[in-house]
């Protein structure tokens, strides 16, 4: 019998194709990766084989921490596997970390609802993708998809389908830049923070045809838009806004469902709004179905003894770091 074991892929159009193959999420992809890499991250793609048969892979996003506790490995929304082997996947992919990474420990974040963990995995208490979400199944009629969400939201789409609007896909660093403009303005309303200009031009450069965005114009000028990561299954929300004007004309609604329906015409199967908070931006989203989705969340493998006082430190680094953004305002 052939033993299995775990190899490192270097070759981005051959890993994007086993992402693809294997219903892998957008994040899973080689631009994700990329992106991170420009941006304070080393990363590793592996692949675990059974043989000559892959069963599955994961992307490891790898940042530096200070000595001690060396690093912190992060699978977002994967590790991916054929059904049914998921255990032996992550047990390989734990066992590469553990030769090769000198971390403090991993941590997963599967995209399913449910995901086979050993009793060495512990659920973090600290979550980097909200877990609470809402993904639709696109392979559903549209005529049920439109059913399942509340009337105000029915009526709002139809509101501003019939306002002066056009929507487009955005491709140029121009056009991005004017959506960020945007997006400037969403965050001051809604007060949370961004990434500098820079990384999203990064995002969209790498990600390639997997980065899809979609504004909403009025009079040559955007007033909405929504920014995707695509797989060959899975529409990943990333980001998104609109300016004053786009509030009023509810350019946000029909912006949406042409998001919806263009992804849908694309044979994606899964919509995936990116999480639920208590707040105005999750109220939106919860009109455009009657239920909400709870993936497995964050789970943790301690790689050192240093991994308990990290969990303890995180909280109150993280508290440090936001009091001193507010003294520098």
């Amino acid at each position: 019998m052939m033993a299995m074991d775990t190899r490192r892929n270097d070759n981005r159009e051959v890993w994007d194709a086993l992402v693809h193959d294997m219903q892998g999420h957008p994040l899973q992809l080689w631009g994700w990766g990329q992106l991170k890499s420009r941006h304070n991250w080393r990363v590793i793609r592996v692949e675990v084989h059974d043989g000559d048969t892959i069963i599955g892979g994961a992307q490891l996003l790898i940042r530096p921490l200070p000595r001690p506790f060396n690093a912190f490995v992060y699978v977002p929304r994967g590790p991916f596997a054929l059904p049914g082997r998921e255990t032996e996947v992550l047990d390989r992919v734990a066992d590469f970390v553990r030769l090769n990474c000198n971390a403090v420990l991993l941590s997963i974040e599967p995209d399913a609802a449910n995901y086979p963990v050993s009793a060495e995995w512990r659920r973090a208490a600290h979550t980097i993708l909200i877990p609470r979400t809402l993904i639709l199944d696109l392979r559903q009629p549209l005529e049920q998809l439109l059913a399942a969400m509340t009337k105000k939201t029915r009526q709002y789409i139809r509101k501003s389908e019939r306002e002066p609007l056009e929507i487009r896909r955005v491709t140029s660093h121009d056009d991005i830049t004017a959506c960020l403009e945007i997006y400037h303005q969403t965050a001051q309303r809604a007060g949370f923070a961004l990434h500098d200009d820079q990384y999203y031009h990064d995002l969209h450069d790498e990600m390639g045809e997997s980065s899809i965005i979609v504004a909403s114009y009025h009079d040559g000028q955007p007033v909405a838009f929504l920014w995707l990561a695509l797989s060959a299954t899975t529409a990943f929300e990333l980001y998104g806004g609109m300016n004053d004007l786009g509030q009023q004309l509810r350019a946000n609604y029909s912006l949406k469902w042409h998001a919806i329906t263009t992804c849908k015409g694309w044979g994606v199967a899964r919509y995936d709004m990116n999480g639920l908070l208590n707040d105005g931006v999750s109220t939106f989203k919860q009109g455009f179905a009657s239920h909400e989705t709870m993936l497995a969340g964050t789970y943790d493998l301690p790689l050192s003894p240093l991994y308990f006082a990290w969990t303890k430190g995180l909280p109150f680094a993280k508290k440090t770091i936001r009091r001193l953004k507010s003294l520098r305002k």
